[in-house]
């Protein structure tokens, strides 16, 4: 979207407002420059890892099988995704952890980290793990809040337009009340890191103690581990920071549009 489709539109904006306007623009750059770079180190890491063979010689779904069935959790399936929708995950829905096609059965670093860590979010569910059962509780709310933002952004608009008569009460109250639920949403959001956090470090505690991995391989799992944390994070700035430079748009628009029919 682009910051000043008119420019000359927004002259009567409030400074401040645009000053605003360009503060999270530029952090929007800063952000995603930095998401970038993660990304492709992290693409680079996984492909390395993904070529090293592991001293066990078991792939991710054997990993995640072996620490299931030993942990009590032979209830729980091991199933194989090849879409682009589904990655590598835990559901306690519907009691199975998934595992990307294209490297669970290779015999690989990544592969035995994926399985290894994905499996440890089950075993955290057993065992009651405090932040394990908020997220569960929360999981349709974390998906599914940032979802709201846009119908009541324009069920907004619609009341300004045949109840408010443009008077801008409306689209304002419903901005505020979207940017509350994503923000709600993002906070949520870190929850689900703490528990992804918490199964690593007890994958590489059972990878230890079932000496299925040595020290040389859990620290390439950790560096795995810590690059797809610092890119989860990005993400959730970077969308953060996307909403609310919609929002103060909006709010730019709507006081230009107000200057101008106060003139006319």
């Amino acid at each position: 979207m682009p910051l000043f489709e008119n420019i000359e539109a927004f002259k009567n904006v409030d400074p401040a407002l645009q000053w605003a306007i360009f503060i999270v623009a530029c952090l929007i750059v800063v952000v995603a420059l930095v998401s970038t770079v993660v990304s492709i180190w992290l693409a680079i890491k996984y492909v390395i890892y993904n070529r090293t063979l592991n001293k066990a010689g078991m792939n991710g779904e054997e990993t995640a099988r072996r620490i299931l069935d030993n942990n009590g959790l032979g209830h729980i399936r091991v199933s194989v995704v090849g879409s682009l929708m589904f990655g590598n995950s835990y559901s306690h829905f519907f009691k199975k952890v998934r595992l990307r096609r294209w490297t669970v059965k290779k015999n690989s670093i990544s592969s035995m980290a994926m399985g290894a860590q994905k499996s440890c979010l089950a075993v955290l569910d057993k065992e009651g793990d405090k932040d394990m059962k908020t997220r569960i509780i929360l999981t349709p709310f974390i998906y599914f809040g940032p979802l709201m933002f846009l119908p009541i952004i324009i069920i907004g608009v619609l009341l300004d337009i045949f109840l408010f008569n443009f008077s801008g009460v409306a689209s304002v109250i419903a901005a505020v009340l979207g940017l509350g639920l994503y923000v709600i949403s993002f906070v949520m959001s870190l929850m689900v890191l703490k528990t992804e956090v918490k199964a690593q470090g007890k994958a590489l505690e059972i990878l230890e103690k079932d000496n299925l991995a040595n020290e040389e391989e859990r620290e390439m799992m950790k560096s795995l581990f810590k690059l797809y944390n610092i890119q989860y994070v990005n993400d959730l700035i970077l969308e953060f920071l996307e909403l609310l430079l919609r929002i103060l748009m909006i709010f730019a628009r709507m006081q230009s549009s107000s200057s101008s029919s106060s003139r006319d």
